[in-house]
Formats: structure tokens, C-alpha cells, sequence
């Protein structure tokens, strides 16, 4: 059966994508259209916050820490890091005050950048459409942060016409897995628009609770949530869904 995943394509590396693999291991063949654009921004003063001087005081010394909760914050960190200068300043006055701190991560995925960029490490570098749960948690819990928007989420300029080329030539999919809330925005009413009335013979998915409650929101029946935001969990999932 097919399987239409709305999602970015695999961060780095070779190979099939893992959700790719995953359900191809347990037979069926799927699809990955991507859901989001990047547009990096605020560079300079992330630069400035990671690496800078300020007052005779590195900036590591006023921060407790950092908090990456998406793969893409973390590439803004490494772009700072990039030209010869500051992997340079990095290298000789500052990883080690940094390395010194906590790093915390929300996924796996994100965790793996996190040890490609050097950082073990509360600096806060987030997306445009970052959700309040974390920081407002940390509040409660008398933890101050320091967030900076690094990156803004936009559909991704390609959407509407690549869904529209998947369903004209491979037909209305058996089971559509959103990867996001803004996935759910962006995707469903070209979803529905495309299936008519094979709507509700599609089995979706969702990546985890945060992306089913939006779904839901939306009116969907969610078929399988992933126990964990793996590839080998939401295949399961789906799989079992398809049976």
C-alpha cells in the first residue's frame, strides 16, 4: 500500500530516508513530500550571544545553558560557526565555557546535531512558530530564558503542486502521516480537496500526541499516533493501521 509522508527529507547523510525504509521493511511504498521552507534570520545576534565580548565577559558566563527543541536551531548555531574567524575564536576562547554548561534537546534528531556541532553545553534559539509549552514550563519552574528567534516557518513554495502531482499519478494514498501542527495547516485542506470522497478511507498518522491533537482539531480521525517520533514506531503504527 502507499503511504504519503508530509515531511522534510532526511537532515545530512546518505541512504533512503529512515521512514522510507521502515515501511518499505514492513511492504508498503511511500511517498515523502516536503511540508516546510526555512528562512534563517537574526544570525549576528546569535552569533554575538554564542561568541562575543561583552563588558570584558564571554557570553557563555551569562547563560546557564542551552535548549535546541529542533534540528534547525541547532544548523543556526553551526552557521554562526562557519567562516574561518569564528570557528577560529570558538575554538581557542569559548567551546570550552560552553562545553562546561547543560545542552538540552527535545528529539532524537535533534540530539544527533547537537553532538555533530561540538556543543555538550538557559540559551534559547527557536523558529518563528515555536509552541509555549516548554517555555512557559520552565517559567512555572522559576527557570529564566533567553529565547531568540533564529529561523521563520513558511509553507513550502512547492506544496500545492506536488500534492497535486503525487495524488494525479499515484491516486489517493492508503495512509497520509503529518510530522507537525503546521504540516496539519498547511497540507489538509489540499488533502481533502484531492481525496473527495475517498477522504475516509485514509488511515493518518501522526508523528506524536502535539501533531494528533491537531489533527483531531481539525476534524480528522487519527488512526495511529507513534509511540515515540521514530521512524520504526510511526511505521509500526501505520503498518498496524493498514492491516
Amino acid at each position: 500500500m502507499h503511504v504519503l509522508l508530509l515531511k522534510e527529507p532526511r537532515e545530512g547523510g546518505s541512504g533512503p530516508d529512515p521512514y522510507i525504509k521502515e515501511l518499505a521493511s514492513r511492504g508498503h511504498k511511500a511517498t515523502l513530500i516536503p511540508v516546510l521552507s526555512f528562512t534563517f534570520v537574526s544570525l549576528n545576534t546569535l552569533s554575538d550571544k554564542l561568541l562575543s565580548l561583552l563588558l570584558q565577559l564571554f557570553q557563555p558566563e551569562q547563560h546557564g545553558g542551552l535548549i535546541f527543541t529542533s534540528p534547525r536551531a541547532v544548523e543556526a548555531v553551526k552557521m554562526c560557526l562557519e567562516d574561518d574567524e569564528r570557528t577560529e575564536q570558538w575554538n581557542m576562547d569559548i567551546k570550552d565555557k560552553w562545553n562546561a554548561k547543560s545542552i538540552y534537546v527535545v528529539g532524537k534528531a535533534t540530539a544527533a546535531l547537537g553532538e555533530d556541532a561540538n556543543i555538550l553545553p538557559l540559551l534559547f534559539p527557536c523558529g518563528s512558530i515555536k509552541r509555549e509549552v516548554l517555555p512557559s514550563a520552565l517559567r512555572e519552574n522559576g527557570v529564566p530564558l533567553d529565547t531568540l528567534m533564529v529561523y521563520q516557518t513558511a509553507q513550502h513554495p512547492d506544496l500545492e503542486k506536488n500534492l497535486e502531482k503525487h495524488f494525479t499519478e499515484q491516486g489517493v494514498p492508503a495512509s497520509v502521516a503529518f510530522f507537525s501542527p503546521s504540516g496539519v495547516s498547511f497540507c489538509l485542506e489540499t488533502v481533502r480537496r484531492l481525496s473527495g470522497e475517498q477522504l475516509m478511507q485514509i488511515k493518518f498518522a501522526a508523528i506524536g500526541p502535539t501533531t494528533a491533537e491537531a489533527m483531531t482539531a481539525e476534524g480528522l480521525s487519527v488512526s495511529c499516533s507513534a509511540d515515540k517520533p521514530t521512524a520504526e514506531h510511526l511505521a509500526t503504527g501505520i503498518a498496524k493501521a493498514l492491516q
